[in-house]
């Protein structure tokens, strides 16, 4: 077991959903365990600094300093395309969305195995899963964000690049809040901070998504 898992008291019921949630347990349509983000009180400067994360609207087309990093990004668009084949059939926005999501977690400073990780944990890959505390789309954000840090339209939470944007922004403010420690800020993300099992599940998810590029 790895210290940072044995760190917090992770144990073999969480390694047990973990392997549950590798990505070689989970159908297409398996249900999602979706929590709730708790709305809590932001500071004018915090609120003002997620809402400029939010808002630029710049289409997610990387650049890269060297043709080896281009290279590396190809390949993981195709590996990555082959694993999710069997959740997102067509071709296009299969592509279309691995593209988004690996401009919105490298913007936020995040491994797309991670969010990857945290979306199939989260929605299964249903762009528009609704949970029953009422979060929203691939990564379950709950419509509070779109009046804190948004326009208040909670619609757009559906709309995949939006979605994208305010989960991989709002997991950052949680890493923020928990000084880098992961496990604590996925707790955060899922409403269970502190508890085992949701972090065991991410962990375990974001297994099957590791590959390059870096």
């Amino acid at each position: 077991m790895s210290d940072s898992l044995s760190r917090h008291g992770i144990g073999r019921r969480g390694i047990t959903l973990a392997a549950l949630a590798s990505g070689f347990g989970f159908g297409a349509h398996d249900p999602a365990h979706a929590g709730a983000q708790v709305e809590e009180p932001l500071a004018d400067a915090v609120r003002s600094a997620l809402a400029a994360a939010i808002a630029e609207s710049a289409p997610p087309r990387p650049a890269f300093d060297t043709i080896e990093q281009r290279i590396a990004y190809l390949k993981w668009l195709g590996e990555m395309s082959n694993r999710l084949k069997k959740r997102q059939t067509e071709h296009v926005t299969r592509v279309e969305f691995l593209e988004t999501l690996w401009y919105e977690s490298k913007r936020a400073a995040l491994e797309p195995s991670l969010v990857l990780g945290l979306i199939q944990v989260e929605s299964g890959f249903r762009k528009y899963a609704i949970s029953r505390a009422g979060a929203r789309g691939y990564m379950q954000v709950m419509p509070f964000w779109a009046r804190l840090i948004g326009d208040g339209a909670a619609v757009r939470l559906f709309h995949m690049q939006t979605n994208l944007r305010f989960g991989c922004v709002i997991l950052r403010h949680y890493l923020a809040l928990e000084r880098g420690d992961l496990f604590m800020a996925l707790g955060r993300y899922n409403g269970s901070r502190g508890r085992n099992e949701y972090p065991s599940l991410v962990f375990g998810a974001r297994k099957a998504w590791d590959h390059g590029p870096g």
